[in-house]
């Protein structure tokens, strides 16, 4: 993974949530939300796994849902700020915190009903073998997403500490093609990238978050779109 040494370390998983999450990223943060509880539900009973879950704010958000959950990341740092949510909510019987690599993960095939991975494959040095990997271990359902290559993002993506990988719709197509998975639907957002968000107070981004929705819903909304969220299913 581009920039595992940055990522896993202590300092980085314990200002992870108040650098991306506070002031304007509260609108990333309720988006992205919204659209993992949109693509999973109903979630009573269901077992699923988040790869590349960090910090847990979609992990601990699902058990307190009814979700049977596991979540892993390479990041032991991170998974203790997971845990430590967990514990704070309530739910730490109903979900797992597992240190595990993307590209090997310890379960068997079909064992998830739903697996998803949130701001991963712009880190995936093989996307096509973490995408089959994805799939090993879903009986039915891959949710993630991915930073659009025709984009806003492209303006500022190569000083991003980590590196990122864009990709066009042609490629997020061809990589499910590969996994024997099947497009069920899609949604792309944010017009105005995540960076300027995460740069200014919330009452800077409000009025921005509304223009960029109403962008959003025109006819040009969806090319324009830095982000989008993808729901694949097993090829029947």
């Amino acid at each position: 993974m581009k920039g595992q040494e940055w990522y896993q370390a202590d300092d980085i998983a314990e200002a992870y949530d108040d650098k991306r999450f506070s002031q304007g990223g509260r609108f990333i943060d309720r988006r992205e939300k919204e659209a993992v509880l949109d693509a999973l539900a109903p979630l009573d009973g269901k077992r699923v796994l988040e790869v590349a879950c960090g910090t847990g704010r979609f992990t601990v958000m699902l058990a307190d849902r009814g979700a049977d959950i596991v979540g892993v990341d390479i990041s032991e740092a991170m998974l203790e700020q997971g845990r430590a949510k967990a514990r704070a909510t309530g739910v730490t019987d109903s979900l797992d915190f597992m240190q595990a690599d993307a590209s090997r993960l310890p379960f068997p095939d079909d064992y998830f009903d739903s697996v998803f991975a949130m701001r991963f494959f712009h880190l995936a040095p093989d996307p096509e073998a973490f995408m089959a990997e994805l799939r090993r271990v879903s009986k039915n359902q891959v949710f993630f997403d991915t930073f659009n290559r025709y984009s806003t993002r492209s303006i500022y993506n190569w000083a991003l500490p980590m590196g990122s990988r864009l990709y066009s719709e042609r490629e997020v197509r061809e990589l499910l093609l590969g996994a024997d998975l099947e497009l069920a639907d899609a949604a792309h957002d944010f017009v105005v990238p995540y960076g300027f968000y995460r740069a200014v107070p919330g009452w800077v981004a409000r009025p921005f978050r509304a223009l960029d929705t109403t962008v959003g819903r025109t006819p040009v909304g969806d090319r324009l779109a830095s982000v989008s969220y993808w729901d694949a299913r097993v090829a029947e």
